[in-house]
């Protein structure tokens, strides 16, 4: 049995035992699952927030003229994060190689965007590639850490799952979209319709408690790109990043982002699904 197992039952047999203690009716079983749902997706994030925090923290306290730059010690730290979280089997190596993948798509992203100006990191650093700080990448694989660690907390199911060769080519439109849109015409609009038309009837079944749960996919997407959107207001208040027009002072990030967040959600959907390809983890047709 692996560390992550032994955890997980254990973790499981302590929930139930506070269940038994603590719901008497209706009401405090529904607060207990909606308390449960709470902790599960706070485990999931527990990388992504790890590193949000790191980034507010370093920005109210980090001690200017340190020898060593914030931005790379961001970049140690992420590194020390995950190897903490492969060490004690609260990851697996399994989910570790979706979000590598998730890293070096995101990073070669940060190159391209920085270099066509869409965004700037003002700090120096010895650690980056060309105008890109190494740690930016994390902050792709924290969206991918969380994709992968929530569909094995919540146990994923799904009714009328799109073939994974359509979701395959979304996804790559979505991402040469990213960078063909500074020369071409951008498709978004039609990225957005074609994910409502191959996700649309899509239902993920999700298990907080003990009951199963729906929620339509595509709303599923817009709420945790709510979520990266309102974190990454935090982030460049912070001063981690800079969007043009937020070089002087801060402003709200563009709500247009919350688009972009959308897109590449499923961008990091479907290279965890390629994952979970065995039965049952995403599969057509109704629940048993």
């Amino acid at each position: 049995m692996s560390r992550f197992s032994a955890l997980q039952d254990w973790l499981t047999r302590e929930r139930e035992a506070l269940r038994l203690r603590a719901v008497r009716g209706p009401v405090s079983a529904g607060l207990f699952e909606f308390v449960s749902f709470g902790i599960k997706q706070g485990w999931a994030c527990i990388f992504g927030g790890a590193l949000l925090a790191l980034i507010l923290a370093t920005h109210l306290w980090y001690p200017d003229g340190a020898p060593l730059s914030r931005y790379d010690f961001l970049v140690l730290a992420a590194i020390a994060i995950q190897a903490l979280l492969l060490a004690t089997g609260l990851e697996t190596w399994e989910e570790a190689r979706v979000i590598l993948v998730f890293h070096l798509v995101g990073t070669a992203m940060e190159v391209f965007k920085t270099g066509a100006g869409s965004w700037i990191y003002p700090e120096e650093s010895l650690l980056r590639l060309g105008g890109v700080p190494l740690f930016s990448g994390f902050m792709y694989a924290a969206v991918g850490s969380y994709l992968a660690r929530v569909w094995r907390i919540f146990d994923f199911r799904f009714d009328r799952f799109p073939p994974l060769w359509l979701q395959g080519v979304l996804a790559a439109a979505i991402y040469v979209n990213f960078f063909s849109h500074h020369y071409t015409l951008d498709i978004r609009n039609a990225l957005f319709v074609a994910s409502v038309l191959i996700y649309g009837r899509t239902v993920v079944w999700f298990r907080a408690d003990r009951a199963p749960r729906p929620m339509p996919l595509v709303i599923g997407f817009a709420l945790v790109a709510l979520f990266i959107w309102i974190a990454e207001n935090i982030g460049t208040l912070a001063g981690a990043w800079a969007y043009p027009g937020q070089e002087t002072g801060w402003t709200l990030v563009s709500p247009a982002k919350f688009g972009a967040w959308y897109l590449l959600m499923i961008i990091s959907f479907v290279l965890v699904a390629f994952v979970h390809r065995t039965p049952g983890r995403a599969r057509q047709g109704k629940r048993a």
